[in-house]
């Protein structure tokens, strides 16, 4: 049902897969559940979002064996020194009761605490002993991403970023593809954003019959980019993966790429400026 894309480093991954950004608890389980069995096999979850633990029991519930799944953890900051970020590997793998990470990110760069090349190190470290298989980044700019490489000769294989109508990131999409990073969108649908209501979209939904849902993350996956939808919703956690019988024009796509905006973040995360909480 998903296609997949392919890594640098050889290993592939879904190309739509499910954010559990506020999906906790029981209720969580429940809901991660019901997109397994509509066809998700990439889940996102993070350390910050308190819910590797629900992520874990809904891979178990569903009785489908670990290896069909595609599964993602992050660091967070106040891991970052190597130390920590080794210890902190370990304790998300024992939280979600997994034997290894498919796709491990550091969350932010947080370049002020200039501690990220020892969280990659350790992340690096972690893929050779067996508990990662692919290890990347998230909210990277592209002298955090040089510096990396430089440092450890390692190439992230996966750059996770805001990407939605109001910040198309056009410019960081060119400097992971410069690189052989493949970049995932968070918040791809922009978050109650109004770009939901955008003319433009509409219409496109109207044309293809499909929701504007649907045609924004078509348009991520025309641009190369993987969109992790949050969906708590079981009707928009299944429409969300109907979107591989259509194709938008390059005009089209154009035409959403225009809607751009100067501020578009969500909540103005920049990622050289941004401290992460902890």
């Amino acid at each position: 049902m998903i296609p997949d894309v392919t890594l640098n480093d050889g290993f592939q991954m879904p190309a739509l897969g499910l954010g559990t950004f506020q999906v906790r608890g029981g209720q969580g389980v429940n809901q991660i559940l019901a997109a397994i069995k509509d066809g998700y096999r990439s889940l996102d979850t993070a350390t910050n979002y308190d819910n590797e633990g629900a992520v874990g029991e809904a891979i178990r519930r569903s009785g489908i064996p670990r290896a069909d799944f595609f599964v993602t953890s992050k660091l967070p900051g106040k891991y970052h020194r190597y130390a920590d970020a080794t210890t902190a590997i370990q304790e998300s793998l024992y939280r979600m009761g997994l034997d290894y990470f498919d796709l491990f990110l550091i969350h932010w760069p947080l370049p002020k605490r200039d501690l990220y090349v020892q969280a990659w190190q350790a992340m690096v470290d972690a893929r050779q002993r067996g508990l990662i298989r692919s290890i990347g980044v998230s909210n990277f700019e592209p002298e955090h991403l040089d510096r990396l490489i430089k440092e450890t000769g390692v190439v992230p294989a996966v750059n996770q970023l805001e990407v939605h109508p109001y910040w198309v990131q056009d410019r960081m999409l060119k400097e992971d593809t410069k690189r052989g990073i493949i970049t995932e969108a968070w918040s791809p649908l922009g978050r109650g954003s109004a770009a939901l209501k955008e003319p433009v979209i509409v219409d496109l939904a109207k044309k293809y019959g499909k929701n504007v849902g649907q045609i924004i993350l078509r348009w991520h996956v025309q641009r190369n980019v993987v969109p992790i939808p949050k969906a708590s919703n079981l009707v928009h956690q299944r429409t969300n993966l109907d979107l591989f019988d259509f194709k938008l024009t390059p005009d089209e796509i154009q035409a959403i790429n225009d809607l751009s905006q100067p501020d578009g973040r969500i909540d103005g995360q920049d990622p050289n400026e941004y401290e992460e909480f902890d």
